[in-house]
C-alpha cells in the first residue's frame, strides 16, 4: 500500500425511487451530499470527487469542497458512474485505489472510510469492503440488511438478503462501501450482470462469480443509509447530536 494513491469517489443521482432529490435533501441546513463529502474529507486519504448524474448535484459538490463531475444520467449503476468520472478526472492512471463511498451515508465515520483500505494490504485482494457484527435480532431476518458470509481470514464467500443460519461465530452486516484496485474496478464494470447478482439484487456478487477476491474490514457499527423520509429524519437527529 506504500506506493498506492487513493481517491474517494461518491456516486449521486437525483432519481431515487423512495426519496427523489436525495443528494440535495436538506439535513440541518446543508444538502446530504455535503455531509457525505465532509466525512470523506475528514478521512484524509486522498482527493474527493462526486460522480453526479445532474449538474445541480455537481455544483453542490463543488460548493462543499469536492470535485464535481457530471456523468451520463443513463449509466446503470454507481460503479459505472464512478468509473466514468475517474476516466475524466484521471485519464493517466495516477490514482491506483478507488474508494466508492455511497452518496446516502451522511453519518459514515471517517475512520470507517480509512478502514476500507486495510484489506488491500494483501496483494491478491481485488476489492475491499466493510462489515459490522449483527447484534440486533430484527436485522437477522430483514431483507434490507445485506449479510456477508466471510471465511475466517475475512475473505467474502457470499452476500445475501436472506436469513443466514446461526451457529458458532458472528453474523455480519455488510456495509456497501468499496475500495477497488483500479484494475479491478475497470474489470468489474466491463463484466455483464451475473446470475447471482440478478437473483439477489447485489452487484458485488458479479465480482465473486468472476473469481475476484473481496475481503472485509470490521467496523464497530453500520452507518445509517438514507433510503426514505424516515431515515432522513433520523439522519437529521443523529448529525445534530454529533454537532
Amino acid at each position: 500500500m506504500a506506493n498506492e494513491t487513493p481517491i474517494i469517489l461518491i456516486p449521486a443521482r437525483m432519481a431515487a425511487t423512495r426519496l427523489p432529490g436525495k443528494p440535495l435533501a436538506d439535513i440541518n441546513g446543508r444538502p446530504m451530499i455535503a455531509h457525505v463529502i465532509n466525512r470523506a474529507l475528514e478521512a484524509d486519504i486522498g482527493p474527493v470527487a462526486v460522480a453526479a448524474a445532474e449538474q445541480e448535484v455537481a455544483d453542490a459538490a463543488t460548493a462543499a469542497g469536492a470535485i464535481g463531475i457530471v456523468t451520463d444520467p443513463d449509466l446503470p449503476s454507481g460503479s459505472d458512474r464512478i468509473m466514468a468520472a475517474l476516466s475524466e478526472i484521471d485519464p493517466n492512471g495516477t490514482y491506483s485505489i478507488v474508494v466508492n463511498v455511497q452518496g446516502d451515508l451522511p453519518t459514515i465515520a471517517p475512520q470507517s472510510i480509512q478502514a476500507s483500505l486495510k484489506p488491500l494490504q494483501a496483494p491478491d485482494v481485488d476489492i475491499a469492503t466493510l462489515v459490522a457484527e449483527i447484534t440486533r435480532e430484527e436485522e437477522r431476518d430483514n431483507p434490507n440488511v445485506v449479510k456477508a458470509i466471510l471465511a475466517a481470514n475475512g475473505r467474502a464467500l457470499y452476500f445475501t438478503r436472506a436469513t443466514v443460519p446461526t451457529g458458532p461465530g458472528p453474523l455480519w452486516h455488510h456495509i456497501g462501501l468499496y475500495a477497488y484496485r483500479r484494475a479491478a474496478l475497470e474489470r468489474f464494470v466491463a463484466l455483464p450482470p451475473s446470475p447471482l447478482e440478478q437473483r439477489e439484487r447485489l452487484e458485488q456478487l458479479r465480482a465473486l462469480e468472476a473469481g475476484m477476491i473481496i475481503a472485509a474490514a470490521e467496523v464497530d457499527d453500520p452507518p445509517l443509509g438514507v433510503d426514505g423520509p424516515d431515515d432522513l429524519e433520523r439522519a437529521r437527529i443523529m448529525l445534530a447530536q454529533n454537532q
